[in-house]
């Protein structure tokens, strides 16, 4: 198939990319930059999601759409920014560009803090920031359109995405992983953690989830509206987090203990329905893979 990935030299759209790739399909990744590094193979398409004038037109067997604002504080302090990216440059992407099928690459911050755990995709949406009521709208534009038969849709929702592929770090250090592992670096000098470090979140390796997409776009059909929660399922806390760090890079994380915060003790996927429906199965996503790879990265790029 002829593919376009959005947010192709990104974390998460140059694992998708390179995984397109190895399938055998054919992709063009949309960058804003000319001098931006994209997996082997993936010709460079120069555009922006807020001009659609300068958008491809296609026509493509399909979009992985990935390019979005991220960072969930940043979101408190430039709601209109995330929106306008988010939602109008989805909208965007959906009326300029020709494309039998869409995976969107959406987040599990639409669910909110539900009690209910693990998370399946039937829990209702309550998102708490900027950034995931803006994932949410544009999940919606892509879901509407897709019931008017004008493609095929497949919404996946992500918990944390973490580790490395082509020796590729996670930028993003507000995340714990990279975050810790900048600690282990000594980059920063120790990692804040909140009350007594129990809380648990589960952790997915990008390849897992570039392999999850790329089975989602040789999967849907036209006309079809899917929603899939891509996780591993196994909770990790932060303590624990901490401790695999300093066992896979043999270096101490000094952390600071701070005042508990409200938030939730447990977040977890519930993923079953992409294992039955897909036959997507993580194979990457136990811990010590994770961090393990995002450490050679960290080490490659120091050397």
């Amino acid at each position: 198939m002829r593919i376009l990935v959005t947010g192709a030299a990104g974390y998460v759209g140059y694992a998708v990319g390179r995984r397109l790739v190895a399938a055998g399909h054919k992709v063009d990744g949309l960058v804003r930059r000319t001098d931006a590094v994209l997996p082997k193979g993936v010709r460079p398409v120069p555009g922006d999601l807020l001009d659609p004038g300068g958008l491809p037109r296609g026509p493509y067997d399909g979009v992985c759409h990935l390019a979005a604002l991220t960072r969930v504080r940043e979101s408190f302090a430039d709601p209109l920014g995330f929106f306008a990216v988010n939602v109008q440059g989805t909208v965007n992407l959906l009326q300029a560009v020709d494309a039998a099928r869409v995976v969107y690459g959406s987040t599990a911050a639409v669910y909110g803090t539900p009690e209910r755990q693990p998370i399946p995709e039937t829990e209702g949406t309550a998102p708490t920031s900027p950034y995931g009521a803006s994932k949410l709208a544009a999940e919606q534009a892509v879901r509407f359109h897709a019931r008017t038969g004008a493609i095929g849709a497949v919404v996946l929702r992500t918990f944390n995405v973490a580790g490395s592929v082509d020796g590729r770090p996670d930028p993003d250090e507000t995340r714990l992983i990279p975050k810790a592992l900048a600690v282990a670096t000594g980059r920063a000098p120790r990692l804040e953690v909140n009350g007594d470090g129990g809380t648990v979140r589960e952790y997915l390796h990008v390849d897992d989830l570039a392999a999850a997409h790329v089975r989602a776009l040789e999967t849907v059909g036209p006309g079809e509206e899917r929603v899939y929660n891509v996780g591993s399922g196994t909770g990790a806390a932060v303590r624990d987090v901490v401790a695999a760090v300093e066992e896979a890079t043999g270096r101490a994380v000094p952390t600071l203990r701070r005042p508990p915060q409200p938030e939730p003790p447990l977040l977890l996927c519930d993923a079953a329905a992409i294992r039955a429906d897909l036959g997507w199965r993580p194979v990457r996503s136990s811990l010590p893979e994770i961090i393990g790879s995002a450490w050679d990265a960290l080490t490659r790029a120091d050397g």
